[in-house]
């Protein structure tokens, strides 16, 4: 049987974050989306052939092989933003700020903004419906994008999931709705939906508003298979897990997770399990060849501030990116009347709440390229300006890295017990702790 491009191409070179799009190019129906081992939604080869020229693959946001005009984010950009200001660590803008929504805030991860710019949309009329990721209540899928018509149905939505999701079955109901559509979604997912639009000008006209979350790297279920059994120590089945429980007692960072057992609700305070980011526990290893830290495709792009002083406020405060002149009239309107608390930001003010993105995605990005190409495996191409040389003690924090990333997945597989898990585990991280203070003694 002929292999869809986009599996010979992405999925079999470990390339996919599983966004999905490439299913709804597929005209022969000969993929889906469904889970691999590891953990990760990807397409699949279905009972039926393959019959068209790799018409997936060219929506696909790590296409090892995208057309010229299309290459990078700076191609993308300059088809779809027009805006008065560009950098090149955070692609173009029109203004950027760090705040919150007054009325969101309390009953969202952070700072309540990506509910308040789609309630917006909504009143505004510019929207008939929102793309967004919501609870399922399925052992097998506990969040997946779905279409939501009403602002009423926002509040469900508005908590951050690090769960595996896939827009394959959202965009499938846009193929008869008539509306107006926002999408929401992480860096790699914008991408696919501008490539999208590139290919489809008719779907550019259907889908209207582009909103970022700044990620940090997508998580397997794993993330979540193993935050459960830590908190209840493998009882099963749970339900509404929940990623981002915030305490104004607190300092932003140091938030819970949650689930429901029995009809009670559980927490793990996140500072107890240690890094779960910078160690790369559970990652996509797509992630490491992604370089775009801010989503510069969108319309806005939204991210948790970790900078001084609004790490220090529990509640969430967010920084933001607006690109577009509706976004930003959002916000400036939104100050006017008294609905956001906003301040201006300076570029070097998002690099650094972004800093250990930028400093693992760019800095880190030229080691990882060769380490693949020696490897003979395939790579996107990416943005000369974002390749670096590095030094030796950086290249061992590299190394370490995508071997923590790559044991996560192997331990838990072979464990399922969380205790058992951090003790195999325990020499990997001690050896990424000592190569990475000794990068920081000599940098």
């Amino acid at each position: 049987m002929n292999s869809p491009k986009v599996i010979s191409l992405v999925v079999d070179q470990d390339l996919c974050t599983g966004c999905g799009v490439c299913v709804s190019e597929c005209t022969s129906k000969s993929i889906s989306m469904d889970w691999t081992e590891e953990g990760f939604l990807v397409p699949q080869q279905t009972e039926y052939p393959c019959l068209d020229e790799g018409d997936c693959i060219s929506v696909c946001p790590f296409n090892p092989f995208p057309k010229e005009k299309v290459k990078t984010e700076d191609e993308l950009s300059n088809i779809f933003l027009r805006t008065n200001y560009e950098n090149d660590k955070i692609g173009k803008y029109e203004s950027l700020y760090v705040g919150y929504s007054k009325a969101d805030r309390p009953t969202s991860s952070s700072g309540g903004l990506a509910t308040y710019y789609l309630g917006q949309l909504f009143e505004r009329k510019i929207i008939d419906a929102a793309i967004v990721v919501n609870y399922q209540d399925k052992p097998s899928k506990f969040y997946d994008y779905s279409l939501i018509k009403d602002k009423n149905q926002l509040i469900a939505s508005s908590k951050t999931r690090y769960y595996p999701v896939t827009l394959e079955n959202a965009i499938n109901e846009l193929d008869n709705f008539k509306g107006k559509v926002a999408v929401v979604g992480v860096g790699c997912f914008i991408k696919a939906i501008r490539l999208k639009q590139y290919e489809n000008p008719s779907f550019k006209d259907k889908v209207v508003f582009l909103l970022a979350i700044i990620c940090g790297g997508l998580k397997s279920k794993m993330y979540t298979s193993f935050l459960s059994n830590k908190t209840l120590n493998g009882e099963y089945p749970i339900k509404n897990p929940e990623y981002r429980i915030k305490s104004s007692e607190n300092k932003a960072i140091d938030y819970y997770f949650g689930l429901d057992y029995k009809k009670e609700r559980h927490l793990l305070r996140m500072r107890e399990v240690g890094d779960m980011w910078g160690t790369g526990f559970f990652k996509s290893n797509a992630c490491d060849f992604c370089e775009d830290v801010t989503s510069e495709l969108a319309d806005v792009s939204l991210g948790d501030a970790w900078l001084e002083p609004y790490v220090n406020d529990g509640n969430g405060t967010s920084i933001i990116i607006t690109r577009s002149l509706l976004a930003d009239q959002i916000v400036k309107e939104g100050m006017v009347n008294d609905e956001l608390f906003m301040e201006d930001l300076s570029v070097a003010d998002i690099v650094k709440s972004q800093s250990g993105s930028f400093n693992h995605r760019h800095k880190g990005l030229g080691y990882r390229l060769k380490k693949r190409e020696r490897q003979g495996k395939l790579s996107p191409p990416k943005r000369e300006r974002n390749i670096m040389r590095i030094s030796l003690p950086f290249k061992l924090v590299q190394y370490m890295r995508q071997s923590v990333r790559r044991k996560s997945i192997k331990y838990w597989m072979e464990t399922h017990k969380a205790e058992l898990f951090q003790k195999q585990m325990k020499f990997s991280l001690f050896l990424l702790r000592i190569t990475t203070i000794l990068y920081r003694k000599t940098r």
